[in-house]
């Protein structure tokens, strides 16, 4: 058994007695009282939910096991030469709620390329595709095909598993499947933008330095392969990606099965298709300067034409988040430091510096705040990954971190097939008092 594994398994059987006293003396104490609007309203804000992997606080942000984006980043190991930890320590971390030290992270980064072998079919499968279809459906698809691996399924067939030990072969599936996405994101970015010219990994490299290297994108995109992965990595559980993941998972659906289906909500534009969306308006709106250098003057004439021609401004504003989202703080101190004279950047800077101020004077933004999306796709075109279909796929790769490492908690405290009850349109009328 691994180092991370022992580790793992310590924390597990110091966790268990926790949610089984919850379940036993305070199963029927109350957690808040569900309204009208958030039934109908997609469950908005209610709390029934439990994820020790993040928390999203609404005015704080994003907390990984309990640091925050830059206390996680300070704290963890780092690659060699690099500003960012790398993907590895991150996964021992969020599995764990412990900071690794240098040598078990790199424990884990001799794990992963043991694992790290993409089975040709998949390949195989993913080239008998239409080249003309979208990359997140390639990317669903080569995780899907992957389902006959399952250590998981193959031992739940058996008849060999109890209830607590399903998080063994959970944890061993989710460990080969994150060790395989950097290569079949890379194969499928270079497969439909690169004409299949494919590049091979190298053993000496860590999870992000390898992607870069088999995506053809030199350093530092190796710093932002990292950055990326791990930002976009766990958001509570909520948000559509990962309430998926954990519904399918809790129905002992094998982390092929989860991390497909979280994938294929992933591709909504409500959700992962975000960034792509505000790149597009980002590009179309520093055309409509017609080259004006992008001062605040400009930038404000030009945001408050857009909001009264009935639009809004992509990228701001957050469902939970009532302030500027770190995550766009981190990508924006990368772009100041590798990119600051970048003309999209520059625009990009100043809206940060205008928006919200023009969005509270008009009043109807809840949230005037910058969100993830409003930064990373800039990042992205500067290092030469232009095609905007892809962009989903990198924050599929990225959200697997987090979600894997979730639902390896579920199995491993044994939560229940999740089954909420429904009302019919007539009860909620009756309830009001609506005759």
């Amino acid at each position: 058994m691994s180092t991370l594994k022992e580790t793992l398994l310590k924390k597990i059987e110091e966790h268990r007695p926790r949610t089984t006293r919850l379940l036993k003396e305070y199963a029927d104490t109350k957690v808040g009282e569900v309204t009208i609007g958030q039934a109908i309203g997609g469950a908005r804000g209610v709390r029934c939910l439990v994820t020790d992997t993040s928390y999203l606080d609404p005015n704080e942000g994003i907390r990984f096991r309990g640091k925050t984006i830059p206390e996680t980043f300070e704290a963890l190991p780092k690659w060699p030469g690099s500003d960012y930890p790398t993907v590895e320590a991150f996964w021992w971390f969020i599995l764990t709620g412990e900071v690794p030290t240098a040598e078990q992270a790199q424990m884990v980064i001799e794990d992963w390329k043991g694992r790290a072998e993409v089975p040709q079919y998949v390949f195989d499968i993913l080239r008998t595709m239409p080249r003309d279809s979208h990359p997140m459906v390639m990317y669903s698809a080569a995780i899907l095909a992957m389902q006959r691996e399952s250590v998981f399924a193959e031992q739940y067939r058996a008849g060999s598993l109890g209830k607590m030990d399903m998080w063994d072969p959970m944890y061993e599936d989710c460990s080969n499947l994150m060790a395989k996405l950097g290569r079949i994101g890379a194969f499928i970015y270079r497969l439909k933008f690169k004409d299949d010219d494919q590049i091979d990994a190298d053993p000496a490299l860590d999870f992000g330095g390898n992607f870069a290297r088999m995506m053809g994108v030199d350093t530092p995109y190796d710093d932002v392969s990292r950055m990326y992965f791990i930002l976009h990595s766990d958001h509570e559980s909520g948000n559509v990606s990962a309430h998926t993941i954990h519904l399918v998972a809790s129905a002992l659906s094998d982390c092929y099965y989860a991390l497909s289906a979280g994938i294929n909500g992933l591709a909504g534009p409500l959700h992962g298709l975000a960034n792509e969306n505000v790149l597009r308006w980002t590009q179309n709106f520093m055309e409509s300067l017609g080259g004006k250098e992008p001062t605040q003057e400009v930038i404000k004439e030009a945001l408050w034409a857009t909001l009264n021609s009935g639009q809004v401004i992509p990228g701001y504003g957050h469902a939970v988040l009532r302030k500027t989202d770190p995550r766009y703080t981190s990508q924006m101190e990368f772009c100041l430091k590798n990119l600051p004279d970048y003309p999209l950047f520059k625009v990009i800077n100043m809206i940060y510096q205008v928006a919200p101020d023009v969005l509270r004077e008009h009043g109807k933004a809840k949230n005037p705040w910058p969100n993830v999306d409003a930064q990373s796709g800039v990042i992205q075109w500067y290092y030469g990954v232009t095609d905007y279909s892809f962009y989903t796929v990198l924050f599929g790769i990225g959200r697997a971190i987090g979600t894997l490492a979730n639902i390896t908690w579920d199995r491993a405290l044994g939560y229940p097939l999740e089954r909420p009850k429904s009302l019919t349109t007539a009860m909620l009328e009756e309830i009001a008092g609506i005759k």
